[in-house]
């Protein structure tokens, strides 16, 4: 018996039959793991086998106990001129000069690649942008249909270095969760895809979630506001998931010149703080 791993099944088993030299219906296999393509490059698995060959006699032929009894011994030929042998070997060696180049190539026009990508003019900036916002469009409707949830609206918009999402459905209000946290979780699964593969930030709405969410810490924070103004410091109550983000953006665009950070409690909770520590101001 013998484990064999490989992209598909398909592969698993041709690469069994040519390690024990037996055709699929001689072998003998289990399927320990099944391949799975995961989503978006994640929890992807392949596929995993123990195999042996049903008839005996069959070696593995990659640890052979003696010679196999197909092979003919190589029977000696006559030393061929050097000078005949060497130049079909260069001509070859000059025609089989791979297109993709040596590592050191490869990386360098990556490199060129990447840098002839950057749009020259603004026309180009915004065709890319309706380009990139298209891809991801399709890749979270791809999600969404997979989901448990009914989201029928999926938009995307690229703005500068931000993918602006607006989801709606059937099913937005579960998607979202109690007090957000599947709207947290959510977030957190499409910035880390996002910001990893195009390096952009992400703004999620779901059926107007995140503007209620803006205006209910918009009302909040004024008391906080009229308190630095007075004393020149501040602070928030705890606020849990995406409110304390939004706290933070609200509170930096109103004090521009003021230290404004999120702080964590003992107990994990965290909040906003406002004061002059760090003075923006030189």
């Amino acid at each position: 018996m013998k484990k064999i791993e490989a992209a598909t099944l398909e592969e698993a088993y041709r690469i069994a039959c040519d390690t024990f030299g037996c055709s699929i219906t001689e072998l003998k296999y289990e399927i320990v793991q099944y391949p799975s393509r995961g989503f978006l490059g994640l929890f992807a698995k392949s596929a995993v086998i123990v195999a042996s060959a049903e008839r005996s006699g069959i070696e593995n032929r990659s640890v052979p106990d003696a010679p196999m009894p197909s092979r003919e011994e190589p029977r000696p030929q006559p030393e061929p001129n050097i000078a005949e042998s060497e130049a079909p070997v260069a001509a070859a060696a000059e025609n089989e000069q791979p297109e993709s180049g040596s590592h050191e190539e490869i990386i360098e026009r990556f490199f060129d690649e990447e840098k002839r990508s950057e749009p020259e003019t603004e026309t180009e900036a915004v065709t890319d942008e309706s380009a990139l916002a298209r891809e991801i469009e399709d890749k979270i409707r791809e999600l969404m249909e997979v989901s448990c949830f009914d989201i029928d609206v999926v938009e995307v918009d690229v703005i500068d270095d931000t993918a602006y999402i607006f989801l709606d459905g059937e099913d937005a209000a579960l998607i979202i969760g109690k007090e957000g946290y599947r709207y947290n979780a959510l977030s957190y699964l499409l910035f880390n895809w996002i910001h990893g593969s195009y390096r952009l930030f992400i703004k999620l709405e779901i059926a107007q979630f995140l503007s209620s969410q803006q205006e209910m810490i918009r009302h909040y924070i004024q008391p906080v506001i009229e308190h630095v103004r007075q004393e020149g410091w501040g602070r928030t109550r705890p606020l849990d998931g995406i409110l304390v983000q939004i706290a933070l953006e609200q509170l930096r665009e109103e004090f521009p010149d003021k230290y404004v950070a999120i702080k964590r409690q003992r107990d994990g909770g965290r909040y906003v703080l406002i004061n002059e520590f760090n003075n923006r101001r030189r």
